[in-house]
This record gives C-alpha cells, structure tokens and sequence, in this order.
C-alpha cells in the first residue's frame, strides 16, 4: 500500500530525516510544510507545500501520515499533539544503515540516523530523535521527544528524561539518569545522575 506522509519543519533535521525517508520504497507522495515564505521552495528536490494552518486541509487530501521534522524538542512536543488530534498516524522513520535490535521499542514519530545503534531492551520514546552515529547500548531508556545527538554514547542502562537533548560527542555512564528536560552539552562526560531542568557539561559534566 502506498504512503503519502507531510514532514513538518523545513530546516536542517528535515534535510536529514528526507535522506532516509527516500529509500522507502512503499511512499507515493511526500509534501513539507514550512513557514509561510518558503512555500514552493525544495529540500532534497521535495516542495514545501504549505504552512501550519494548511495541515488540516492537507489530511482531508489523503495526506493520512505526518512527521514532525524540528529539532526542538518543546516544539516537535507541540506539533506532535497538533497532528495527533487531526488524526495523522505518525510512523517511526529508521535509516537504512542504522542497526536497530528487533527486542527493542519504538515509540510513534521516533527517529533512529545514519549508522546509530540501538541495542536490545532499549526503549525509544515517541517524537525522540537517535540521531547519525549515536550508540544506544542495552537497556537504555529515552524518554518522549528526547534528542540523542550526533556520536553520543550511552552506555546500558542510561535513563534519558522527556525533552532532554544530549549534545554530540558526549558520553554517559552505565545506569546513570539525566532528568526531563535538561541540555547536556556537546562532549561531555557524564558519570553521575543528572537532576530535571539543568544545564550541564564538561569532563566530569557539572551542572552550571
């Protein structure tokens, strides 16, 4: 059965959640949906079809999929809820080359990038990013509309809070949990739990 699926946000992590939507080979027809002055513009050969308030109009049009393409975590929260109201079924997009263990879940809108991995008895939450060459071991836990960036580590066993981004390059201990919606900045070293709402980074990564 043919797909037809709108990406919704037009910048960079569209750009990169479309690379892998491509090599599906079971979808019709894909449309952005972008702000107001971008629309008629291409990404990767794709139009930008429409803006926020077309989205509706676009379900009524056989549009019955839809994926929440922002890097922000509060705002892909936010669209998340819109389109799930509408009634749009929000699948999971997985790369080609990315390798994902059959004994793990996938929460609905989730993203898993180029080369990541996700080892067995992980659990991935809906709307959350593993993004391109990010290792989550075994056991693992991230939490709705998380964002797991580019060459993290999570060793098994970590706990990642809702709407937590955790920068590139950064890598946590065993067992550890970082709390909802905390940054971990980019290359940090994380070896003790890390409480909601915080800013934290470095090598050891401290709270700031």
């Amino acid at each position: 059965m043919s797909r037809k699926i709108l990406l919704i946000g037009g910048g960079g992590h569209c750009k990169s959640v479309l690379d892998s939507l491509l090599y599906y080979d079971n979808i019709s027809e894909i449309g952005i949906i972008d702000q107001k002055q971008n629309v008629g513009k291409e990404i990767i050969g794709i139009s930008i079809i429409g803006c926020d308030k077309d989205i509706p109009r676009l379900f009524t049009k056989g549009y019955n999929e839809a994926f929440v393409t922002l890097g922000n975590s509060k705002q892909r929260s936010m669209f998340f809820q819109t389109i799930s109201k509408i009634g749009f079924e929000m699948p999971i997009i997985t790369d080609k080359s990315a390798i994902v263990s059959e004994n793990v879940k996938l929460g609905s809108g989730s993203f898993i990038g180029k080369r990541a991995i996700v080892n067995a008895g992980s659990c991935i939450g809906k709307g959350a990013i593993v993004n391109s060459g990010a290792i989550v071991e075994h056991d693992c836990i991230i939490g709705d509309f998380a964002h797991v960036s580019p060459g993290t580590v999570l060793c098994g066993g970590v706990e990642i809070g809702e709407d937590t981004h955790v920068g590139a390059n950064s890598v946590i201990r065993q067992q550890l949990k970082i709390g909802s919606g905390t940054t971990i900045g980019m290359g940090s070293v994380v070896v003790e739990n890390i409480r909601n709402n915080v800013v934290a980074y470095g090598n050891p990564c401290k709270v700031v």
